[in-house]
């Protein structure tokens, strides 16, 4: 089992200043880390948010998303070395740059399970908004301005190939809006498509098809849950995964094997959930229960003892 070390990074430059901010202390608050094994390994602050959209890139924030990116590389970086399981806090979407910088700048080429409600494979010309979350898969396989698709020198941060988007449901709404289509390399497994297959099945497909040795990144945008449950988010989408698939997906993902002092080995070798707006969940009920689905998935990859403080 590895230790589980929590990293704060609650930047909105990819979206807007509209409670996803205050994901971390929420789901701190609501007993993310009892009973997990873990350590707090720090906070990330962003840069102030700029609201109007840079006319080079035609994306909102992109010089503070890439220095955000590096320096959240860095906390991740140093986490990875320990032999920690990083755990990322978010925030929006974008700082799904920084937590792939960190293993590229290890001479890792990973795979990334992107379990999301929505592909977030928009180019800036047909997002309506210049918003980075809405773009940070596209970004991450090298599609996009080059501010942001070769980070350091080292884009793509993912070859196609390496990638399995699980559990999208947003295929005629991007389509609609203009949005770039997927490349055929990229494994898509829609919200029909996993349910076709069951969650445990496909889930197991998923972490197979990259577990080839270089290990994987988990992304979890919250809105992957069905709006029933999880009304907590900016962009609403109706159907999604219950919180008894994405525990089991949770658990298939986190559970996988890998070298546990190797962030390049096989298996799962971060986490970040991003998206949820605590705002949008007045009483708390939402935060409880999305800390219990994550605190249970989490236990694949920690054991069950106290808790603590570095």
């Amino acid at each position: 089992m590895r230790e589980l070390a929590i990293i704060e990074a609650p930047s909105v430059l990819g979206l807007r200043p509209s409670g996803v901010q205050d994901l971390p202390t929420a789901l701190l608050d609501a007993g993310l880390l009892d009973g997990l094994a873990a350590v707090r390994s720090g906070r990330v602050e962003p840069p102030d948010y700029d609201p109007t959209r840079d006319a080079d890139t035609g994306v909102l924030n992109p010089h503070a998303i890439a220095d955000y990116s590096a320096r959240l590389a860095d906390t991740v970086g140093d986490v990875l070395d320990t032999g920690r399981f990083p755990v990322v806090l978010g925030g929006d979407c974008s700082i799904l740059l920084g937590n792939l910088l960190a293993l590229r700048r290890r001479g890792h080429r990973p795979g990334l399970l992107f379990l999301d409600g929505h592909t977030d494979f928009y180019q800036p010309s047909a997002e309506p908004y210049g918003e980075v979350a809405s773009m940070d898969l596209a970004l991450a396989t090298g599609r996009g301005p080059r501010l942001l698709t070769d980070l350091e020198g080292r884009g793509p941060l993912l070859r196609d190939e390496d990638v399995v988007a699980f559990g999208f449901r947003d295929t005629e709404e991007s389509a609609q809006a203009g949005m770039q289509p997927l490349p055929p390399e990229l494994h898509a497994m829609d919200l029909d498509g996993v349910r076709a297959s069951g969650a445990a099945a496909a889930a197991r497909l998923a972490v197979d098809r990259l577990g080839g040795g270089a290990g994987f990144w988990v992304h979890l945008d919250v809105d992957v849950l069905d709006d029933a449950i999880m009304p907590a988010v900016d962009y609403r989408l109706p159907g999604g995964l219950s919180w008894e698939e994405l525990e089991t997906v949770l658990l298939t993902a986190l559970g996988d094997p890998g070298d546990p002092g190797d962030p390049g080995g096989a298996g799962a070798v971060g986490l970040d959930v991003t998206i949820f707006n605590p705002r949008l969940d007045p009483d708390g009920t939402i935060a409880r229960r999305l800390a219990e689905c994550l605190r249970r998935g989490l236990s694949a990859r920690a054991g069950h003892v106290q808790s603590q403080s570095p």
